[in-house]
């Protein structure tokens, strides 16, 4: 899958960035029916159907509201939405409602209005956000953008349920369909996957786990960075000290120095869609990504589709992370109806509107509020049926969700997920680096990002 990639900014812009937008005024939610125009730019659903819904909604929306609204749906290809957003941003004009992915929110954070009085009762009313919501787009103790269901996902394994019983792992039973923790589940560990992607690697089926980095490799970025989280190898902490020379890092790189070889050698060239066609192929027996590559094997190749099965990500020492891409509604401090555009939002982010979105995608959608995660959707989509169920994070996973480089400040964050870091450091490994190259090099590139 192709997404948006945050752009890099200096430390010190952000800094300003952030002081200005806790600094603007609140502007409260008007009970009175909305009036005039508004323009609102969305993601481009890669899921058919998406797109459909959500104008369905808005229109409804706007007709009881007497509103004339103009949605636009923006595709992330090429980055055309980062982009479009940072040129609106800069321009100070165009749309009211911008979508933006991950570190975007933080990026223009000068150029959007506060949303507490959107956010707040919705969390009042549907329990907490999710802690990547808030890292990226909670400013000062503000949240300066709305997260949205709408392109919101985790990245957990997908696996062929036939292959991975033939390596000795049953990953429904492991994980099954149903509200509850098993006793396999705590064995669901690195060193099992290690295991099963060496048999994997015999068998012909290797892993497709990219070490790419980059605008064109996300997924692989996402996922690379989980395992670093779990093993607790933080690059850079959250005071802004360099920690690749720690023990944890080293007892992680002496684990990936074995992991690199159960993955084939073209995966530093990956881009997002090498994972997904190697699973579509049937040539693989696991990935890492959320429920789009199943879908379009369901359609293509319904076989594949069959045979797999979603599940939360392996635990390390330090825990069990999942990869995540959060997507936000953000609202322009240049908008001239940010009273409609906030009626709008809090509209379409009530329960009603968030299970008919994740509903017309199979289940892709996933809804940044707690207590909106029991959505029937994931026990129905098939097949085979349940192959969804455990793609959100349920409270007996034991599972944090992860966007790479966040033990960091988001300012110096946001630069080691577009440099790839992590990816960069396996990578390395992989060609035959030794683990003192490898944090020589990292320590060097990471030296760049604090001063």
């Amino acid at each position: 899958m192709t997404r948006s990639n945050p752009i890099r900014i200096p430390r010190r812009r952000a800094l300003q960035m952030g002081a200005a937008a806790a600094a603007l005024p609140l502007v409260h939610v008007r009970t009175a029916a909305a009036a005039g125009k508004l323009s609102v730019a969305f993601w481009d659903h890669w899921v058919p159907g998406g797109n459909a819904i959500l104008q369905k909604q808005v229109d409804a929306w706007a007709d009881k509201n007497k509103v004339e609204v103009a949605a636009d749906f923006i595709t992330g290809n090429g980055n055309k939405l980062l982009l479009t957003g940072v040129a609106e941003a800069q321009a100070r004009t165009g749309h009211d409602v911008m979508t933006f992915a991950n570190w975007d929110v933080f990026n223009l954070a000068s150029s959007l209005t506060p949303v507490d009085d959107v956010v707040l009762p919705l969390v009042d009313k549907y329990g907490a956000a999710g802690t990547t919501s808030e890292y990226l787009a909670k400013i000062k103790g503000h949240w300066i953008a709305v997260p949205t269901s709408t392109g919101t996902q985790t990245k957990p394994p997908c696996a062929r349920i036939s292959l991975m019983k033939k390596y000795g792992v049953d990953v429904q039973a492991m994980y099954p369909a149903e509200p509850h923790k098993t006793a396999l589940a705590d064995s669901w560990d690195y060193e099992m996957l290690l295991k099963c992607g060496e048999a994997a690697m015999k068998d012909g089926y290797p892993f497709a786990l990219g070490l790419g980095g980059g605008t064109t490799n996300t997924d692989g970025i996402d996922q690379v960075g989980a395992m670093f989280r779990a093993y607790g190898a933080a690059l850079i902490d959250g005071e802004g000290t360099i920690q690749v020379k720690s023990d944890a890092m080293r007892q992680f790189l002496e684990f990936a120095q074995r992991f690199v070889k159960i993955l084939p050698d073209d995966v530093v060239s990956y881009d997002d869609a090498s994972n997904n066609r190697a699973l579509i192929s049937g040539k693989t027996a696991l990935i890492f990504n959320p429920p789009s590559a199943w879908a379009v094997a369901k359609r293509d190749a319904p076989e594949i589709a069959a045979d797999c099965w979603t599940f939360p990500a392996p635990k390390g020492p330090n825990g069990r992370f999942l990869p995540t891409l959060t997507f936000f509604w953000g609202i322009y401090n240049f908008s001239r109806n940010q009273s409609a555009a906030k009626e709008l939002l809090s509209y379409l982010m009530q329960r009603e509107q968030v299970e008919a979105r994740s509903i017309a995608v199979d289940g892709y959608d996933l809804p940044p509020f707690a207590k909106m995660n029991d959505f029937k959707i994931w026990e129905e989509v098939s097949p085979p049926k349940g192959t969804v169920y455990n793609y959100p994070i349920r409270p007996w996973h034991d599972t944090q969700p992860n966007i790479t480089g966040s033990e960091a400040s988001p300012e110096i964050a946001v630069q080691i997920y577009q440099r790839a870091t992590h990816n960069n450091m396996l990578a390395r490994i992989k060609q035959g680096q030794s683990i003192q190259q490898v944090v020589a090099w990292a320590a060097d590139e990471l030296g760049g990002f604090t001063r």
